[in-house]
């Protein structure tokens, strides 16, 4: 029996070599699907200087790593892996990448979603939009509770209750 593979899992202020991550995860599979997001140029039509990411370091590797076994569960998959970055971004630059491989191509895609719909939800990273104009703002809650309604069509309410007990055992 193979050894259960280990998800990769980065965060870092560096930028990331997408070509070199996805063939990292090509070794044992038929399929990789993966997502890259970027910082948008404008915000609700108001240019966007950068976008400043924070996060508590050991709490969100501990968090990304649970989720990603979660996926690796779910879904039959070779490989994981979820880079994020923090500190300041500006527009253009690459933020996450999340990418799931596997034998065959629907479990690589749909476990890839679902990786980046909890990044999106509920990861542990604070977002502060820095304007053009000087302004700034804290991403609120309320994008955060419309992408949860979308992630329990999606996901269903057992992926709720799994990742808010995933997310307590981080602090008991």
């Amino acid at each position: 029996m193979s050894p259960k593979p280990v998800p990769r899992i980065v965060v870092s202020l560096a930028d990331f070599d997408i070509a070199a991550e996805l063939e990292r995860l090509q070794a044992d599979a038929g399929a990789v699907a993966s997502f890259v997001g970027v910082v948008r140029g404008q915000v609700d039509g108001r240019p966007l200087a950068a976008l400043t990411l924070e996060h508590y370091p050991g709490m969100t590797e501990a968090a990304l790593t649970g989720i990603a076994e979660m996926a690796m569960g779910r879904w039959t998959l070779t490989d994981c892996t979820i880079i994020h970055r923090v500190g300041r971004l500006e527009p253009g630059a690459r933020i996450v990448l999340a990418a799931a491989a596997s034998a065959h191509r629907a479990d690589a895609l749909e476990a890839t979603a679902f990786l980046i719909d909890w990044l999106k939800t509920d990861a542990p990273f604070w977002k502060r939009e820095d304007f053009a104009d000087g302004a700034s703002q804290w991403v609120d809650a309320r994008e955060k509770i419309s992408r949860m309604s979308r992630l329990i069509y999606f996901h269903g309410t057992e992926f709720i209750i799994q990742s808010i007990a995933s997310s307590l055992k981080l602090f008991y």
